[in-house]
Formats: C-alpha cells, structure tokens, sequence
C-alpha cells in the first residue's frame, strides 16, 4: 500500500487520530507527552500512529498535511492542529467539547 493511501485510510478508519512520537503510554518526546495527555483527559476514544515505528508516514504526513511537525491531532478527517493548538483548545474547553461530540457520533 502507498504511503499516502495508508494514512488516508488511516485518517478515515480513526474519527479521532493522533500522529505522535511514542506511544500514549511511553511518548517519547515532550510535545506529545503534553498532547496525548491533553487527548486522554477528555476521555473519549482515540487512536494513535507512533511516526517513530513508520518512519515512511513520518516522510510523508507533513507534506500531505501542509503541517510540518509532531505531533498532528486529526478528527473526522480534517487536521486540528499540534501540541500548542491542542492545548489552547483543552484550556478552553473546545477541544473537550469537540471530542465528545464526535465520540457520540461514532
């Protein structure tokens, strides 16, 4: 499978994805730390891509995404945005509401 078709699959098959270095139990960098941490406490269902182990989704993904670095947060198919993004949003309350919302739709 192409590279670019795997993440779209991925991206379709996951209404909540995060691409990230690490895994939600051992990120391996502290951008995703802070950003899985923000994922976990809405409580909702999540799936992740450890680029470290995909080293071609990893090549790829920014230029697909128009989004040069890691972590990247996507929900039903459109790019929300990186660690500081995400964050901003868990302060505000919008990325809670967000994600439940679309935990009740799938």
């Amino acid at each position: 499978m192409e590279t670019l078709d795997k993440i779209k699959k991925q991206i379709t098959e996951n209404p909540i994805l995060i691409y990230m270095k690490g895994s939600p139990k051992l990120p391996s960098c502290g951008f995703s730390a802070r950003a899985v941490e923000a994922l976990i406490n809405c409580q909702v269902p999540f799936g992740y891509v450890d680029i470290l182990q995909h080293p071609d989704v990893r090549a790829e993904l920014p230029k697909f995404a128009n989004w040069p670095t890691f972590p990247q947060l996507w929900v039903e198919g459109e790019l929300i945005g990186g660690c500081d993004i995400m964050l901003e949003m868990a302060q505000s309350g919008e990325l809670q509401t967000l994600l439940k919302e679309v935990a009740e739709r799938h």
